[in-house]
């Protein structure tokens, strides 16, 4: 029987060259002149961390990460911003955790999506993605065609196609 899995997963030598390029743009622009700016990638706990002295700062270095990661070809909706916070002296700190695998409730609305279109497959939750089966492999496209269609919030991959 026909099947395949929705994955959610950033590739990591890709972001690290993303975050690398961004690195280098700021260190080059004129506004950063004399900035004690700082961005680190975390590959074990999957999180960037910047480190600047005001909001101004603070969202252009944002902006670089992501338009470098557009650049990659990497989809920034696996980025998730949380709060920053003031670090040691007017230093402000936010740390970005890169959310791989797909959390119980985006796999709910897949699903759901899914089940609603009427097409003759069967999608199951699988600890961090979605298998579809079905009998025909245009069912299985027309699923793959649905679930690009729609944003469920963080960027989708297909994978492991089998006959």
């Amino acid at each position: 029987m026909p099947s395949f899995d929705i994955i959610s997963k950033i590739d990591a030598q890709t972001l690290d060259n993303a975050i690398n390029n961004a690195k280098k743009e700021i260190l080059n622009r004129y506004d950063f002149n004399d900035s004690k700016s700082t961005i680190e990638l975390d590959k074990k706990t999957n999180e960037v961390t910047i480190v600047t002295e005001n909001d101004m700062r603070l969202k252009a270095i944002q902006d670089s990460i992501i338009s470098r990661m557009v650049k990659q070809h990497l989809d920034p909706n696996a980025l998730d911003f949380g709060e920053q916070e003031y670090a040691s002296g007017n230093m402000i700190r936010k740390e970005i955790k890169i959310v791989e695998g797909i959390d119980k409730e985006a796999a709910k609305k897949i699903v759901k999506k899914i089940k609603d279109s009427g097409l003759k497959v069967q999608a199951s939750i699988m600890d961090d993605q979605v298998r579809v089966t079905g009998k025909k492999i245009d069912d299985l496209q027309a699923v793959i065609a649905l679930c690009r269609g729609e944003d469920f919030g963080q960027p989708l991959q297909y994978s492991n196609m089998r006959n």
